[in-house]
């Protein structure tokens, strides 16, 4: 018998029988808790004994006129309202969500924040009936398994996958805030950012982006002696683009930017160009990919070739031409 009653409290608890013990619980009331479930007062009765049985103590100690909660009631309400409130939650989610066209993609930060977001509202508005849904992560997901349609990913041009859509390249560019070059510092050669702040990524130097950083800017414009003396007024490190970029925008100092990010801001004036022609190749690559079997979705391929569509107005805006030794078949 006591083995019997061992294993039989090993069981999962009824998710019926715990919405009958929340609803007495909320009410210290079996009948009113019997109204609210549309069931009768013995049957929820019936599901209070069966759950007390499951845990092995009483949840509700018993008066003449009133109900109240045992100290394990209490316990066990704590954990189950807010489970079967996020349960609820899902439940409403997926029904709202049934019927419904949708596209998901896995990004990195800093492109969802500076390119991808802000150009989403003319998506929306030609296609309000499709829900986007962005997960952005630096962790590469792996699209054989994860439950997202597309990839929007960065990396050299050499690693970008067979079956990638390459979106377009990259130069980086010296800009600041038009506000910051008020202050009346002159800034006509390289050497002249050593009058500011210049603001980095705090482990560019540590990481495979050693070619984003401002020394490799600093010792292609300056000859050799020079450049190894070279030092700003000060650094300030972050550690995404788009905090970089945001900083530079306040106008706390100079970013060396990846140019396909903040073509919009240097677009509308926000940031200034301080030395065109001054412009240095990186080797990396902004490229799309489609999970497998999910092309032949009509809400996927709208989505992926507006994508193009934009990809292709960013190209014309900064005069990105394809990478060395790859051939732009997707226009």
């Amino acid at each position: 018998m006591q083995h019997s009653q061992t294993h039989l409290r090993t069981r999962p608890v009824s998710a019926g029988c715990l919405r009958a013990f929340l609803a007495v619980a909320r009410h210290l009331n079996f009948r009113v808790a019997a109204e609210e479930l549309a069931l009768t007062q013995s049957a929820v009765s019936r599901q209070i004994q069966a759950l007390e049985e499951e845990v092995g103590v009483p949840l509700f100690l018993r008066h003449t006129r009133a109900v109240e909660l045992t100290g394990a009631g209490a316990q066990l309400l704590a954990a189950a309202a807010p489970a079967l409130e996020r349960l609820d939650g899902a439940v409403r989610q997926i029904r709202q969500s049934a019927g419904r066209r949708s596209v998901s993609l896995t990004t990195f930060a800093s492109f969802a924040s500076m390119w991808l977001i802000p150009r989403l509202e003319a998506f929306q508005r030609d296609h309000p009936d499709i829900d986007i849904r962005i997960d952005a992560t630096d962790a590469v997901l792996d699209l054989d398994i994860a439950d997202v349609d597309m990839s929007l990913r960065y990396s050299h041009f050499s690693n970008m996958p067979a079956d990638g859509r390459r979106l377009f390249g990259e130069q980086l560019t010296p800009v600041a805030s038009p506000w910051l070059l008020k202050s009346g510092v002159r800034l006509h050669q390289p050497e002249d950012l050593g009058q500011f702040t210049l603001i980095e990524a705090g482990d560019a130097h540590a990481t495979h982006l050693q070619w984003l950083t401002w020394q490799r800017w600093i010792d292609l414009q300056l000859p050799p002696a020079q450049a190894r003396k070279f030092q700003p007024q000060r650094w300030l490190y972050f550690n995404y683009a788009y905090q970089m970029v945001q900083a530079a925008l306040a106008g706390q100092g100079l970013v060396l930017a990846r140019l396909p990010l903040v073509a919009e801001s240097m677009a509308n004036g926000d940031l200034v160009e301080v030395l065109p022609g001054r412009r240095m190749d990186s080797p990396m690559t902004y490229w799309l990919k489609l999970a497998p079997r999910r092309e032949s979705r009509p809400e996927v391929q709208a989505f992926c070739d507006w994508l193009m569509g934009q990809a292709a107005l960013t190209r014309a805006a900064v005069g990105d031409a394809p990478d060395p030794d790859t051939v732009d078949n997707f226009d």
